[in-house]
C-alpha cells in the first residue's frame, strides 16, 4: 500500500513562496500519477495541479496558472508543488494524492480518480 506524507506548509505573507513536498513509500512510485488538491471550510476538495506518470504532461487550475509548478522526482519518490506569488485565497489544507496509471502521459483532475491520500498540510497566506 502506498503511503503519502506532505510537508512544507506554513504561514507566509502575500506575494511569498512555499514549496510543498510529498514523500511516497514503496518502490512502485514511478508507476503512479500524482496530484495536489486543496480544501477550504465548506467546500469540496479541488484539484490544484496534476502530473502524469512520466511527468511529461501536467495540469493546473486556472487560479494557479503561472504561479504554481508541479514536479516529480522518481529517484527520490517525491512530488513537489512550488507555489510563488501566494495570495490570501490560496489559504487551504493541501493534499497529495496518487493513483496507479496504465498510461504514461495521462493526468487526473478529479478527487475520485485517486485512491491514496496524504494527511494534508496547512498553508496560510496573510495580507
Amino acid at each position: 500500500q502506498v503511503r503519502l506524507v506532505e510537508s512544507g506548509g506554513g504561514l507566509v505573507q502575500a506575494g511569498g513562496s512555499l514549496r510543498l513536498s510529498c514523500a511516497a513509500s514503496g518502490r512502485t512510485f514511478s508507476s503512479y500519477a500524482m496530484g495536489w488538491f486543496r480544501r477550504t471550510p465548506g467546500k469540496e476538495r479541488d484539484v490544484v495541479a496534476a502530473i502524469s506518470r512520466t511527468g511529461d504532461n501536467t495540469y493546473y487550475a486556472d487560479s494557479v496558472k503561472g504561479r504554481f509548478t508541479i514536479a516529480g522526482d522518481n529517484a527520490e519518490s517525491a512530488v513537489y508543488l512550488q507555489m510563488n506569488g501566494l495570495k490570501p485565497e490560496d489559504t487551504a489544507v493541501y493534499y497529495c494524492a496518487a493513483r496507479s496509471s496504465p498510461f504514461w502521459s495521462t493526468f487526473y483532475v478529479s478527487s475520485n480518480d485517486y485512491n491514496y491520500w496524504g494527511q494534508g498540510t496547512q498553508v496560510t497566506v496573510s495580507s
